[in-house]
């Protein structure tokens, strides 16, 4: 258990070592880094997938997968898009009247709350096996990677200098440990991990995928740029499917 302990922190500590990633647009042209988004995006939509369809669901089917997993599955998916519905409308509601400045705090939540969900993920994942933990870390940082890149944007269009811009967005990513901390406190007392706790897992990354990264991909209209997003995608998949090797 000590092993699981040790690979969890050390992986939260790499993800949430992601949000230091702004420190790249110091150096790198605005223009540049705004066309390697999207290919960055496309790359981690499919590792994301590729995660859930070749790592999480084969690992729950051993032991079960019957409709009372697909029910799991789908309550994930509905607390995801509640969770996002609430989010956008206080972000709607706020924003008339008030300064830009305070849209910030609000993105500093979201993020909060969502890295705090990434490392029940990591946590659940490494319950289950090493190499599960490992797929699944690899899965989390392709998408923080691009995600904090654009979050650091949004909280410096929004008034913050880059350095403070820098320490909120990486004291929202320590959100992870609490939420691994959650898991491994609460798993003292199970023998293997609840089929709704990986179907948990699952749902939030097809749930991120498909409602938020794809649609922000369907509005490249450039045919090469469309084809290279298509090849960054697959290449996510793949680097999943490579990952099978360290099982």
């Amino acid at each position: 258990m000590s092993e699981i302990y040790i690979y969890t922190f050390v992986s939260v500590l790499i993800v949430s070592a992601a949000s230091l990633v702004g420190v790249v647009l110091l150096g790198f042209n605005q223009d540049f880094l705004h066309r390697i988004l999207s290919f960055l995006i496309a790359f981690s939509a499919g590792a994301l997938l590729g995660d859930v369809f070749i790592h999480i669901i084969p690992e729950m089917a051993k032991t079960e997968f019957t409709a009372t997993t697909g029910i799991y599955f789908l309550i994930g998916i509905i607390v995801f898009f509640l969770l996002e519905k609430y989010i956008h409308w206080y972000h709607g509601y706020g924003e008339h009247e008030e300064s830009v400045h305070a849209s910030t705090y609000l993105t500093i939540f979201g993020d909060a709350l969502h890295n705090f969900i990434d490392g029940i993920i990591i946590a659940i994942s490494f319950l289950v096996s090493i190499p599960l933990g490992i797929a699944t870390t690899a899965a989390v940082l392709f998408h923080e990677i691009p995600q904090e890149l654009g979050q650091f944007g949004i909280l410096v269009h929004g008034g913050w200098s880059r350095s403070k811009a820098l320490f909120y967005n990486f004291l929202s990513a320590l959100t992870a440990i609490i939420g691994a901390a959650f898991v491994l406190i609460f798993a003292q007392g199970l023998g293997e991990v609840p089929t709704y706790l990986l179907a948990f897992a699952g749902a939030s990354f097809i749930y991120i995928a498909m409602s938020d990264i794809i649609p922000e991909l369907h509005k490249e209209k450039d045919l090469p740029k469309s084809i290279i997003q298509v090849i960054a995608f697959i290449f996510g998949v793949v680097v999943m499917a490579a990952l099978l090797l360290l099982g």
